[in-house]
Parts: structure tokens; C-alpha cells; sequence
């Protein structure tokens, strides 16, 4: 049997792209561009890990390094998005990799490495649960999609027309209306917001996949966005938000049914309505579109007896900054946030 060769490069070595685009899970997040495109914008240095047997690539983890006061030095595959983690051709299996992380955390003093996983991956290693997703499947046709639709649902979509809300969806046009509602957004949710040019880098790297749905008051004000990506027939919506002010004419109905309509127009058959946690707020409004929930996997390779990092939000560390930041004006926030989440995957 050939020997199985696994390498780091500080670039992405040949044949990286085409096996992704192969692959039946591969993502746009897993391609070169997307990763040259994170440390073109945030400056983190990526690691593009191959498997080869026989010289040809059979698995593929690209993995951005971050050096961070809250969290030390650790690894993540992907940072800021839902996904990324490993790719490997049918049957083949991890433990070679897992192995390999392991000497490899060693080598770069990693605190943890962590896998950002769709779908379950047969290791022992520690593995945490604590998300979900939402697939829909879409018809060929908007109209079809919205008489699958309860009755409740199709009224609920329909309100904010009536309080003269209506709907846009563009790129770049469109970057600062998504980015005003984003701001406030994260700023209310105690979250610091990611760069403005993260997101201009990624609809001017990929213009064909990216897309943002913007819906607006009768008087034009911008009263909620999301931003779209698109990879293969699917279509996720990894940031949408909402303004408070608003909500008596529910604007994050239309924004969804808009982004579901403009999935269907760029011939999608999935749509993806991206992470949540259980039973919360955001769980229970991406269920009533009639998706079907899907866990998440996100593995860790950690030091002997090490428990699993957290970090996220509810982390009660965390509690005293979310509550100062929800009350700081929106100029420092937006000014200071981007600096802050650099180190935040």
C-alpha cells in the first residue's frame, strides 16, 4: 500500500483548489482565495495541511494561526464563519491526521486546534455540540416555495409591505447599508462587529458568489441586512441583523424571504440559515421556515486532560465586557470592535 504523506505549507500548494472543488463537501471557505482573502484582511497566517497518497492530494485542512491575549496561541479551521474543518476523500481515515495535529500543535506551541465540522468525523478526540443549522430544500420557483409555507408564515412575510418596508439585494452597493444595521446590531448584542473591509474584500474576491439583501422603511432608512454566500447549490446566510427599533413591523421576515427568492434565482437548491444555539431566540425563528436542523461538530486537538476551550458568549468571563460594550456609543464600537474581534475566532 502506498505511504500516506501528510505536510504544512505556508501557501497553498498545488492541486488544493481543484481537489476542493471536487469534493461533495468541499466549501468556497476551504479554497486558497478564501484563506489568502483572511490574511490579506486580518493578517493571520494560514497553514494549508495536505494528505497525499501516491503523490496525489486525498484530504485537505486549511488551518489560520491566531495569537490572542483572551485565548493564547491557538489554531482554528475556519475563524469567524460556521465551517471549514477537514476535508478527506470517501472512507478514508483521520486518525493519521489527528495524530499528525497532535505533533503539529506540539511543533507551533498551540494551545488547541479546532475543527469546525459539518458532518461527524470517526475520532476520539473531544468534540463539542453546542450548534446547529437549518437546511432548507428549494423549489425551482419562489411561488412554490411560498405556498409550501403555512398560512401564519406567508402573513408574517407579508406584514412589513404593508408598513411600506421593501427589499434590495446588490453587492457592493449595497455594503454600507448592511454594515450600518451589522454595527448597531453587534454593538446591542454586546458582540464587537467584524471590519467593514472583510466584507468588501469578500464580495470583491468572490463576485459571483456573494450577495447582501438589504430592507428598507417606507422612508428609505436601512432597517435590516443580511449578507449571503453562495458555494455549489447551496446558499448560507452566515450574518443577517436586524434593528430593534423596527421590530413592531418584523423587517427580518422579508429580509429572509428575500434572501430565500434571490437563492432560488441564483439557481440554489439548499439554503443554509446558519449557526444557532439550541432553543434560543434565533433557534426557534430559523425552524418555523419548515428547515430541517443539523448538527454541528466542532473537534478539538487538545493537551493531555486539557477541558475544551470556551469561547464564545456565554462564557460568564465574558458577561461584564458585553454589558459595558452594549452601553459604549456606536463611534467607539465600530472604531475599536474590528481591533478587538482580529483576535476572536
Amino acid at each position: 500500500m502506498d505511504r500516506l504523506e501528510i505536510q504544512s505549507f505556508p501557501a497553498p500548494p498545488d492541486g488544493w483548489n481543484e481537489f476542493v472543488d471536487q469534493h461533495p463537501e468541499g466549501k468556497l471557505y476551504h479554497k486558497a482565495d478564501w484563506n489568502q482573502m483572511i490574511e490579506r484582511t486580518f493578517g493571520h497566517r494560514i497553514n494549508y495541511i495536505t494528505m497525499r497518497r501516491a503523490g496525489q492530494i486525498i484530504g485537505v485542512l486549511p488551518l489560520t494561526d491566531f495569537k490572542s491575549l483572551l485565548f493564547g496561541h491557538i489554531a482554528v479551521s475556519l475563524p469567524y464563519i460556521n465551517y471549514g474543518g477537514l476535508l478527506l476523500e470517501d472512507e478514508t481515515n483521520p486518525k493519521a491526521l489527528f495524530d499528525y495535529l497532535e505533533t503539529f500543535r506540539d511543533s507551533q506551541n498551540y494551545k488547541s486546534i479546532e475543527l469546525r465540522q459539518e458532518k461527524s468525523l470517526n475520532t476520539d478526540a473531544q468534540c463539542k455540540q453546542h450548534k446547529v443549522t437549518f437546511f432548507l430544500d428549494l423549489p425551482e420557483d419562489a411561488d412554490a416555495l411560498l405556498k409550501s409555507f403555512k398560512a401564519k408564515l406567508r402573513s408574517q412575510i407579508r406584514r412589513p409591505t404593508k408598513d411600506g418596508m421593501h427589499a434590495k439585494t446588490g453587492s457592493v452597493e449595497l455594503l454600507d447599508d448592511f454594515y450600518h444595521v451589522f454595527t448597531i446590531n453587534m454593538r446591542d448584542l454586546g458582540t464587537p462587529p467584524l471590519p467593514r473591509r472583510f466584507f468588501k474584500n469578500i464580495l470583491e474576491t468572490f463576485p459571483d458568489e456573494a450577495r447582501i439583501v438589504s430592507v428598507y422603511t417606507k422612508d428609505d432608512q436601512p432597517a435590516a441586512a443580511s449578507f449571503l454566500i453562495k458555494y455549489g447549490e447551496t446558499m448560507e446566510i452566515p450574518w443577517a441583523s436586524s434593528l430593534r427599533e423596527f421590530n413592531r413591523s418584523s423587517p427580518n421576515m422579508l429580509l429572509y424571504w428575500e434572501s430565500l427568492k434571490l437563492s432560488i434565482e441564483m439557481n440554489c437548491r439548499r439554503f443554509d440559515f446558519g449557526r444557532c444555539s439550541p432553543d434560543s431566540g434565533t433557534y426557534r425563528f430559523k425552524r418555523q421556515w419548515g428547515a430541517s436542523e443539523s448538527p454541528l461538530y466542532w473537534y478539538y486537538v487538545l493537551p493531555k486532560a486539557e477541558t475544551l476551550p470556551q469561547m464564545n458568549p456565554k462564557n460568564s468571563k465574558f458577561d461584564l465586557f458585553i454589558k459595558v460594550w452594549q452601553k459604549m456609543p456606536l463611534s467607539f464600537t465600530n472604531s475599536i470592535g474590528p481591533l478587538v474581534i482580529k483576535h476572536i475566532p
